[in-house]
């Protein structure tokens, strides 16, 4: 029996792929909304389906690639507590560079931020931002007295 997979299911497949199983696990399934017969309108939905992901797919990345170009012009600035030679106390967390970034407008979450540590040196940092997990942004940040 050919069914159409409604959702993920373990050891079987994801969402949205074509399986043939046997015809009592395949009802199995069926019955509990698990899965449909591949049918031809089955088929057809599932393939209009995945067009319709691969469209808004391509739309979040073009968007990504917008607010990308706009990061690369920013640059934020921290001014830091120093002491003697420059040694900086304490440091600027992903979440104050978030915060940062959101009164300039943009709405960044501290989870999309890639730096793992946070700044603790004066001078210029690039921050890496993953706005979609093809797109990758850089913003300069300025830690200074």
């Amino acid at each position: 029996m050919k069914i159409i997979l409604l959702e993920d299911v373990r050891k079987q497949g994801k969402k949205g792929e074509v399986l043939e199983v046997k015809d009592g696990y395949g009802n199995f399934l069926i019955k509990n909304k698990q899965a449909v017969v591949a049918s031809q309108a089955g088929l057809n939905r599932l393939q209009k389906e995945n067009d319709e992901k691969k469209a808004m797919e391509a739309q979040d990345i073009k968007n990504a690639e917008k607010v990308k170009e706009q990061l690369g012009k920013i640059e934020i600035s921290f001014t830091v507590k120093t002491g003697a030679g420059d040694k900086v106390f304490g440091s600027v967390s992903p979440k104050q560079v978030a915060d940062a970034l959101k009164e300039k407008g943009f709405s960044i979450d501290k989870k999309q931020i890639k730096e793992k540590e946070a700044l603790s040196t004066l001078g210029y940092h690039e921050v890496e931002i993953e706005l979609h997990k093809k797109v990758t942004a850089k913003v300069k940040v300025h830690l200074m007295k």
